[in-house]
């Protein structure tokens, strides 16, 4: 199945709250479907769900998510009640983003411990369940390695009957399990290292790229074709000098320039370059979901403008 294409900003600091109100405003009015944001707490992010929040009632379709809510910062019941009240006060404009957790920096600043992987993507599978049954009419028992819940009736219910779930990772256990649970799967960097550089930079070639989609697959199995893959291109430009750029990047990621620019997070050249990489990339990996950096999402509406919706 072809899926038609949407995008979305991914954004985190906006300088005050007249800037903030009027980027959801321009997000909108340039025809990206989402305004995402982060979940960090080493940096000058605000607190997602109450930048989201604003944005939501500065718009008037653009949907909000969390690329992606650290499972590790909050308990999962808590979360579900959050988001339950952001898409009911939205009139069901949200995507609710939920990962493993990944940036050591994080982990340290606030004295959580860092878990191993399995661990907390164990952890992270109990609480993508209890947030669904949380969604659910009525109260439940919820009996995990991780997690207990007694009787618990979570109020207010989303507007949506079950907000969409956002699952992103780079690794085979993390992507097998969004294809298992997840509406919305983002093929990501493999960051096992817990920051980002070489190795996750790496990660990202085409080949990676294809294996990693394999891996969600693996995990949906027959409701594969029911999953919208979205990928977050981090490095992102409009240019007609793309060969240029590539082969003064690559370097400082270990890689060769050809492989740079088939790189599945990069996305560089002109409106008719990018817009012929992502259909043929839509044609290949199935990915239909396009994120961008706010740092660039003006000058890449042209190929909004073009391809959303189609």
């Amino acid at each position: 199945m072809t899926r038609p294409f949407r995008f979305g900003v991914q954004a985190s600091s906006p300088a005050d709250a007249a800037g903030w109100r009027e980027r959801a405003r321009r997000v909108e009015a340039l025809g990206y479907s989402t305004l995402t944001m982060p979940d960090h707490f080493v940096g000058t992010e605000l607190a997602p769900m109450v930048a989201l929040a604003f944005a939501a009632a500065a718009s008037d379709t653009l949907r909000v998510g969390m690329l992606v809510l650290g499972n590790d910062y909050k308990h999962p019941a808590v979360v579900a009640k959050e988001a339950a009240t952001l898409d009911l006060l939205s009139g069901g404009r949200l995507e609710l983003g939920l990962g493993a957790g990944w940036m050591t920096a994080d982990y340290t600043a606030l004295g959580i411990p860092y878990d191993a992987h399995r661990t907390r993507i164990e952890r992270l599978a109990e609480a993508i369940e209890i947030v669904r049954r949380c969604w659910d009419e009525g109260p439940f028992d919820f009996d995990g390695k991780h997690y207990t819940i007694r009787g618990y009736d979570a109020l207010p219910k989303p507007s949506q009957p079950q907000p969409p779930i956002v699952v992103g990772g780079g690794g085979r256990r993390l992507l097998r399990l969004a294809g298992r649970t997840a509406d919305v799967v983002g093929i990501n960097p493999n960051l096992r290292a817990g920051e980002i550089g070489a190795d996750a930079a790496q990660s990202t070639l085409a080949a990676a790229t294809v294996e990693k989609i394999d891996w969600v697959r693996e995990g949906a199995g027959d409701r594969f074709d029911d999953i919208e893959l979205q990928i977050r291109y981090f490095m992102t430009a409009v240019t007609d000098d793309a060969r240029g750029l590539a082969e003064v990047l690559a370097p400082g990621f270990g890689v060769t320039p050809d492989d740079a620019l088939a790189s599945g997070t990069v996305l560089v050249g002109t409106v008719d370059e990018i817009c012929d990489t992502l259909v043929q990339r839509r044609e290949e990996w199935g990915v239909s979901y396009v994120v961008v950096g706010d740092d660039l999402f003006q000058a890449f509406a042209p190929v909004v403008a073009r391809l959303a919706g189609t």
